[in-house]
């Protein structure tokens, strides 16, 4: 922050390249990401495959690079399960009325304009299967609670800063326990967390309930259910571990569920393509990536929101200052990533001329924080080119980036991999934490108001940079990759990765 502050100040430093300098003073004078942040997740909102929300974010892109004279199209690569979330209202009214903190998950059936209110059974530690299909019956016209009622709400660094160590040491060895017997009461049941809901709908439940804590202060995984004609619903940890109390006790608690949601049969799903066509070599390519779709708890903001307005400013503003790249520059929005880079893998399955000829691939998807590390991926010579592109970038922005070569290939996590195992120079352009992981990664708090602007910028600003050293190159990059490592754990040597298929079909089965 400090280092911003006095660039700003004292005027930003020139190098000895104007593009660069104009592609710094573009991203600090007149910088677009708080105006398509806005637009992107306050008005259209998260990106579930399959949603409405989904279909106009592609079509928002589009228009936005078509604004900024930038060739654009929504490319279709399979078919998704469409749904559309509605109203929902969970509120608790027997002892008291309260109005509950919880989420249907995604996919979860809707129940029309009706509303359903009954009381809460817990899921029960029996001995075994068969005596669990004994107590069955006992879910009938009843909300079942499938999650454990944890023993805290507080985050492990909030009982690190105040509790005495034997006190915090005491919480996590007790809460390790439950945790461990909770699984173990599941798996006494014959089924799986993912199983688990179809036999309770069989058996005539009301709905299931559960409560994903993140680890942290009034946050929530929220992700798909698998219930096919009841209600699914995540309730915060505070209103779960009071409901779950309350029932232990025999208080009986009822709780009144309405959740609408919408079933639109198969609808087509798209990849969001956008290019700055090169001059000299068109026919080789500088890719910028990032996933377009969310899951639906928040807005998807810093998964993958920021990752796409990274992509997307870089791209606005080397149009601006660089519209005649050497080589093509590409930008893909992909879809279905959260269901296993679906987006990605189709198009380097439908693209293989593209993909054989990518001089670069940059990736962008751990959240909002400024980019600070960036692997070789396993490419042997990536330190040679990626080190010397780096160089041109502002020091307060290159010297916070830690590189790693030549770094072993990603087998997923985000799209970069798809194009790895198709032997394609692509990296990660990894982000300093701010808790993503359990603040913003799949939560109910992943929205706008968790952006740190000032790191996104200087991300789009490297990014850009990225693209034009390596657009401007006069080598193409070497695919030569290292001899792996052995496995510490299995003791074999470690094989690249294999591409994987998309899936085509999704969320119909």
């Amino acid at each position: 922050m400090v280092a911003l502050v006095m660039v700003s100040g004292k005027g930003i430093a020139q190098s000895k390249n104007p593009v660069i300098d104009n592609i710094v003073k573009e991203a600090t004078d007149n910088s677009q990401l708080q105006k398509l942040a806005h637009e992107l997740f306050d008005g259209i909102g998260p990106r579930l495959v399959g949603t409405p929300q989904m279909e106009k974010a592609n079509q928002w892109a589009v228009a936005k690079y078509a604004a900024w004279g930038i060739e654009a199209h929504n490319e279709k690569w399979g078919e998704w399960r469409g749904w559309e979330r509605g109203i929902s209202h969970i509120d608790l009214v027997y002892p008291r009325v309260k109005s509950l903190e919880a989420t249907q998950l995604a996919w979860s059936p809707g129940m029309g304009k009706n509303t359903v209110e009954a009381t809460l059974v817990i899921l029960p530690d029996v001995a075994d299967s068969m005596a669990f299909q004994q107590w069955l019956p006992n879910v009938k016209g009843k909300f079942v609670m499938v999650s454990m009622c944890q023993p805290t709400g507080r985050p492990d660094y909030n009982w690190q800063e105040f509790a005495t160590k034997e006190s915090f040491e005491k919480m996590k060895k007790d809460r390790t326990a439950q945790t461990e017997a909770w699984a173990n009461r599941i798996k006494k049941t014959g089924y799986t967390s993912k199983t688990l809901p179809l036999v309770l709908e069989k058996a005539g439940a009301a709905g299931v309930v559960g409560s994903n804590w993140s680890a942290g202060f009034g946050v929530d995984k929220i992700f798909g259910a698998y219930t096919k004609t009841i209600p699914t619903i995540d309730i915060a940890l505070e209103d779960y571990g009071m409901l779950y109390r309350l029932t232990e006790s025999g208080d009986n608690p009822k709780i009144s569920v309405h959740t609408e949601s919408k079933e639109r049969g198969p609808v087509p799903v798209f990849n969001t393509i956008a290019e700055i066509k090169g001059t000299e070599k068109p026919d080789e390519y500088v890719m910028l990536s990032a996933h377009f779709d969310s899951w639906d708890g928040g807005t998807g903001a810093t998964d993958n929101g920021t990752g796409t307005l990274t992509m997307m400013e870089a791209m606005r503003i080397l149009k601006k200052v660089y519209p005649n790249p050497k080589r093509t520059i590409l930008v893909g929005h992909w879809g279905s990533e959260e269901q296993g880079l679906n987006g990605s893998r189709a198009f380097v399955e439908d693209h293989p001329e593209i993909v054989k000829n990518i001089q670069a691939l940059f990736n962008q998807d751990n959240g909002t924080g400024r980019i600070v590390n960036l692997s070789g991926q396993g490419f042997l010579h990536a330190y040679e080119y990626l080190t010397r592109w780096l160089q041109p970038a502002p020091s307060y922005i290159r010297d916070s980036v830690q590189t790693h070569f030549p770094g072993t290939p990603g087998g997923g996590g985000s799209d970069f991999a798809s194009f790895v195992a198709a032997g394609a120079p692509a990296f990660s352009l990894g982000a300093l934490n701010w808790s993503y992981g359990s603040y913003t990664w799949h939560t109910n708090r992943d929205t706008y108001d968790k952006i740190v602007f000032d790191d996104l910028r200087n991300n789009a600003i490297l990014t850009a940079i990225l693209a034009y050293e390596a657009s401007e190159d006069p080598a193409k990059t070497s695919r030569e990759k290292s001899v792996l490592p052995v496995n510490n754990r299995t003791g074999e040597q470690m094989q690249w990765p294999a591409p994987v298929k998309a899936t085509r079909k999704g969320g119909m089965d």
